[in-house]
């Protein structure tokens, strides 16, 4: 009998990524959403007796369509990827109805097992295969099963992947690893953005800002990387209005001077530059040196920073990455900003990606 799959993700490549990760001689009927609306419509429409749902996504996240499935009644049942691991995010999950949790890069084994564990899949309702023993055939040419045929005819209704595309779900997974480690340090829930991926010139740096520009003032930090023909900087813009915030998280009662303010701004920045850098070097196989942190202002605005760093960055592939602190005034841009003779080496690096 015929499964009907849906795999709700923005991403192309994660939902390539999800479809790929499915067992080979599954019987499915693989449909895509790349957002939560598009999700609930397939479900009513019955293409989704199992659900692979992102959590971060534009137009309605996975919270939502959790929510909304409960509300509604669908039946289906969901199984949660995603690159947000906080403990926390799990917990809320479960609460929500799904049934468990994969976090990305999804890895094929622990997908077969997840199945398996819940009766959804049994490693020995093999489908025919020909070439394959009782099946008659005797060739020694091998030939694919008619559910992995399906798999293969979905990922190529998907078309190709571009390099943007690589890029953006290797710094989701990247974030969801430095939002982990923010969380169980100061045992707070991140809250998480799509991250944003751009080529830009130094000029349209500000405006592509999500921060507000308008009225704060920010102090930031950045750091250099480099390995194997991928270079960069990573900057961290914290606004002003964080600190007092932060220095309740960390337990500190004293005044909140300016030497504390970067002692505050180095902790932040030590967290989720060294997490994020260190999250896509591990997914490109690399290892990237770092430098020295250095403070590029403080209680400066938006605009004075990039003017004032101009020099620095010319023509750049920049992630941008928001996270906000849930209950908490406390809110950060982590930019990564890549130089362009890095991009045909990224590309190299991400080639598996582009080629799933």
């Amino acid at each position: 009998m015929t499964t009907p799959v849906l795999i709700c993700d923005d991403s192309t490549v994660a939902r390539k990524q999800m479809a790929r990760s499915l067992p080979d001689n599954w019987d499915v009927d693989i449909s895509f959403a790349e957002h939560g609306e598009d999700g609930l419509k397939a479900l009513k429409a019955g293409k989704g007796d199992i659900l692979f749902l992102d959590l971060n996504m534009p137009v309605m996240d996975g919270y939502a369509v959790l929510e909304a499935i409960c509300k509604q009644d669908i039946p289906t049942m969901v199984i949660v990827v995603s690159g947000d691991i906080q403990p926390e995010a799990r917990e809320r999950v479960k609460k929500l109805g799904a049934i468990d949790f994969i976090k990305k890069p999804v890895e094929k084994e622990q997908v077969a097992k997840i199945l398996t564990d819940y009766g959804l899949y049994s490693p020995m309702a093999i489908s025919g295969t020909e070439g394959s023993p009782g099946t008659g055939n005797t060739s020694d040419t091998p030939q694919q099963s008619p559910s992995k045929q399906k798999i293969t005819q979905a990922l190529a209704s998907m078309g190709q992947v571009d390099l943007r595309d690589c890029v953006q779900e290797l710094a989701n997974v990247a974030m969801g690893q430095a939002a982990d480690l923010l969380a169980r340090l100061l045992n707070v829930f991140v809250v998480l953005p799509i991250p944003k991926v751009n080529y830009l010139e130094v000029s349209e740096l500000e405006m592509a800002l999500s921060i507000s520009t308008e009225d704060n003032t920010y102090s930031a930090v950045c750091q250099g990387f480099i390995g194997s023909g991928i270079a960069g900087e990573a900057l961290l813009i914290f606004s002003d209005s964080s600190f007092t915030d932060m220095a309740k998280l960390v337990n500190y009662t004293g005044e909140i001077n300016s030497q504390v303010e970067l002692e505050l701004l180095m902790e932040v920045a030590s967290i989720l530059i060294g997490a994020c850098t260190n999250g896509i070097a591990h997914q490109l196989d690399i290892a990237f040196s770092v430098g020295h942190p250095m403070i590029l202002g403080q209680h400066i605005n938006v605009s004075e920073l990039i003017r004032s760093n101009a020099g620095r960055w010319k023509k750049t592939m920049t992630i941008e990455i928001t996270y906000a602190i849930e209950n908490y005034d406390i809110s950060c841009d982590l930019l990564l900003l890549l130089t362009e003779d890095s991009m045909d080496s990224l590309e190299r690096k991400a080639s598996y990606l582009l080629a799933s």
